[in-house]
């Protein structure tokens, strides 16, 4: 028997491949719902919430079609905007600086013309720079990564930026400049959202069959005994284990681990959120699907609406919004709870999003592990854990499992490939 722990998408999808195989597994999650970061939660008249803002533009024809399985969805025009000093910009801010002030702009174009040649960035900051040069680059994206990831700039790795950024020749730059832009210059032309149930609807199909064991959170693990016990006073034997929680829980875990591992597990760091979920009751509050915050008075980063992802996430004539803001052991948080609610309820009227009586319902959470940090003491310390766990054939999968930054169509296919892996050594 296969033991699985955690039960986000990553878990679900190694399961789901094992069964497709008749190979036995039991998947265990700690919480009372599987789903992990594609979960969702309801509150009061029926405003449905995920975690985080999630919308599927996966290219993979394989996920493409598991998600279409049991789940009609709608389709969205990737069309956002950014709030950067009182002003919405569409997105990418880089391409759209039409309603900047002249002198901003000859600021960012001049900028752009001399920005620096660098061919091999030794950090993030530096990428930022030879990409967009000195006045965007500190006014928008270096300011944003405090926010996002927790830490500056020049303490990230590139290792992680692949295509999610919009890189402008100088034509699209000046173009974005003068006028307002048609053409839609993000990364994915199209994103799709479930009609109905949330983003986690998307794994109907795959979960439908795979034998989930909720509240089953793992306290130890005995390697030699090969044997799992949980928080409720139960235990499981296994024969291979699969694992898609987070690195530093699982090695925490695990009994006798050698204090070299367990100091490397420490030393990968993630961000946490912190969500705060608004009802209106009106239906037109959030003024596209999702936008960003670059101004540093404003805690959350970047916000998204539930409503438009679909209407079925709300009842008629209200609308939704849910904002993240983010903190780390390298930035702690700075409010938390009501104080938190309150101060982007404020900011919110400011930036003309609503009025104080438009709210009905209010929410406050917070996700433990939200996304890897890449910083510089990444690769060494992942390399010490992986390297352990390879020795005693635990096998990883999922964004925290292998400490990657998955996008949830890369978990599932983490998940397919540790089932595939073990599918092998079965047959």
């Amino acid at each position: 028997m296969i033991a699985i722990l955690g039960g986000g998408i990553a878990g679900i999808s190694a399961a789901y491949h094992l069964n497709l195989r008749s190979i036995s597994n039991i998947l265990y999650e700690q919480n009372n719902e599987w789903g992990g970061l594609c979960n969702n939660f309801t509150i009061r008249n029926g405003f449905l919430f995920d975690y985080f803002v999630h919308l599927s533009f996966t290219q993979n024809e394989y996920v493409k079609e598991l998600f279409s399985q049991l789940t009609p969805y709608i389709k969205h025009y990737p069309e956002s905007v950014n709030y950067y000093k009182g002003l919405w910009l569409k997105h990418p801010a880089q391409n759209n600086l039409a309603p900047l002030s002249s002198d901003e702009k000859v600021k960012i174009i001049l900028d752009f013309l001399k920005r620096p040649d660098i061919h091999n960035p030794i950090n993030y900051e530096e990428w930022l720079l030879a990409q967009f040069g000195e006045y965007f680059a500190r006014n928008f994206p270096i300011k944003y990564t405090l926010k996002y990831w927790t830490t500056e700039a020049n303490h990230l790795t590139t290792n992680w930026v692949e295509n999610r950024f919009s890189l402008p020749p100088i034509e699209d730059l000046l173009k974005g400049a003068f006028e307002e832009q048609k053409e839609n210059f993000y990364y994915a032309k199209e994103m799709r959202y479930p009609e109905k149930g949330g983003y986690k609807s998307f794994l109907n199909y795959m979960a439908k069959d795979v034998n989930i064991q909720l509240n089953k959170k793992a306290t130890l693990i005995d390697l030699k005994s090969k044997k799992i016990e949980f928080s409720d006073g139960s235990s499981s034997y296994y024969e291979k284990l699969i694992s898609s929680i987070p690195l530093p829980e699982l090695i925490n875990i695990i009994k006798d681990v050698p204090e070299k591992i367990k100091v490397a597990a420490s030393k990968l760091h993630a961000t946490s959120g912190q969500l705060v979920s608004l009802g209106f009751n009106r239906p037109d509050v959030s003024p596209k699907i999702w936008f960003y915050i670059y101004d540093e008075e404003i805690e959350p980063a970047r916000a998204f609406s539930p409503s438009i992802k679909s209407p079925n996430n709300v009842h008629q004539n209200k609308s939704s919004l849910q904002f993240e803001t983010y903190y780390s052991k390298l930035r702690p948080k700075r409010m938390s709870g009501d104080n938190l609610i309150e101060h982007i309820i404020q900011k919110g009227e400011i930036m003309k999003l609503w009025s104080k009586n438009d709210i009905e319902v209010s929410d406050y959470r917070e996700v433990e592990y939200a996304n890897v940090i890449f910083d510089f003491e990444r690769s060494k310390n992942l390399a010490i854990v992986n390297s352990f766990l390879k020795e005693k054939e635990i096998y990883t999968c999922g964004r925290f499992g292998e400490w990657e930054y998955f996008w949830s169509d890369q978990s599932l296919m983490s998940g397919k490939e540790v089932a595939d892996k073990l599918s092998n050594k079965y047959e």
